[in-house]
């Protein structure tokens, strides 16, 4: 297929662009570089005959129009977003600019373009999303494709807003779609903001491990080759209409996590004396910090044969692996807005 990418100079878009290539596939993909895209994050694929780029923003509904018509794409994977929460707490008109402006932007020009081709009948339009749109869980229960949206957080209420517009353009226009929700990814390329990169880089400067709260919070942990590998399975197999939670099956607290890293790297790079788990500090808790999410993963599992390859302890000695091979693409993100401060105080 040649499918365009939206985001995938991202964290797990550029996951998606490094698979899709590897397994056959033409990519187009679409970013506007924002503070968290690196084009370096496929670099790998950047010579390859099967990959262009263009840099546009989904809000630019001029350039999506060009260059669908330029491409001519079979199918649409969209990943662009502004995604960390905290920022979402600090800012959170750029999360309705590009998560809700940018999704109907985006669902307009694809429905103009599957239009003017005919209505081809194999064109997909996949949105993928977060199982944060679903609130947040008590110590038992879990995710369902079912399960009331409920967010909480201005990050999850514009990712919920998506979602709702992707089924409407489905039942309004009868656009082709495909939806997934997935619980929280962490890999190589990781945007030192979010908590397993900024664990390793705080650990190997040094610096304290913040864990918000009492670090009880409890996710489940997507490896994200897993979540690209289930992406495209999507993609190419999944029912239209039909939505697909995706979960790794590796359900940790963050202090448990937070101490499986340290306990890595004490094996992988150890201090002069003591341990990396004597840095962890507890800081002010996040506002509105969901305290459960998890994933049922079973619709996915039998009617698409998919479930996740690597557990959490696989998946994180491969990070930090990943992390301290590759200094020179951690140091050149330092500088970027944001990164080793606190955001999201409220």
């Amino acid at each position: 297929m040649k499918i365009l990418v939206t985001g995938g100079a991202g964290f797990i878009g550029s996951a998606v662009v490094r698979h899709a290539i590897a397994t056959g596939h033409s990519i187009v993909n679409v970013d506007a570089l924002t503070y968290a895209a690196c084009l370096d994050n496929v670099k790998s694929v950047a010579d390859n005959e099967n990959y262009v780029f263009y840099h546009a923003s989904i809000c630019d509904r001029a350039a999506m129009d060009r260059i669908l018509i330029e491409t001519q794409p079979d199918a649409i994977m969209h990943l662009a977003a502004e995604s960390h929460v905290d920022r979402s707490i600090d800012g959170p008109g750029a999360f309705v600019e590009t998560n809700i402006t940018g999704t109907y932007t985006l669902l307009e020009a694809a429905r103009t373009y599957w239009t003017g081709q005919g209505k081809p009948e194999n064109f997909r339009f996949h949105h993928i999303s977060t199982d944060e749109v679903y609130g947040s869980l008590g110590p038992t229960g879990m995710f369902t494709e079912d399960t009331p949206y409920d967010p909480r957080s201005p990050y999850s209420a514009s990712k919920a807003a998506s979602d709702h517009l992707v089924r409407a353009w489905a039942e309004t226009y009868g656009l082709p779609v495909l939806l997934t929700n997935c619980s929280n990814n962490y890999g190589p390329y990781h945007f030192p903001e979010k908590l397993v990169p900024v664990v390793i880089l705080n650990a190997l400067a040094g610096k304290p491990l913040p864990i918000y709260g009492n670090g009880a919070n409890v996710r489940d942990w997507l490896y994200v080759e897993d979540h690209a590998n289930a992406l495209l399975t999507v993609l190419t197999k999944g029912k239209l209409g039909r939505s697909y939670n995706i979960g790794g099956e590796n359900e940790r607290t963050n202090l448990e996590l937070v101490k499986t890293l340290c306990a890595i790297l004490d094996k992988k790079r150890p201090k002069a004396s003591g341990s990396y788990a004597e840095q962890i500090t507890y800081v002010t808790d996040r506002p509105g910090h969901d305290a459960r999410y998890a994933i049922d993963p079973t619709r996915i599992r039998t009617e698409l044969g998919w479930r996740p390859s690597v557990t959490v302890e696989e998946g994180l000695e491969k990070t930090v692996q990943w992390y301290l091979d590759n200094e020179d693409w951690w140091r050149a993100l330092q500088n970027r807005d944001g990164v080793g401060a606190r955001l999201g105080n409220g």
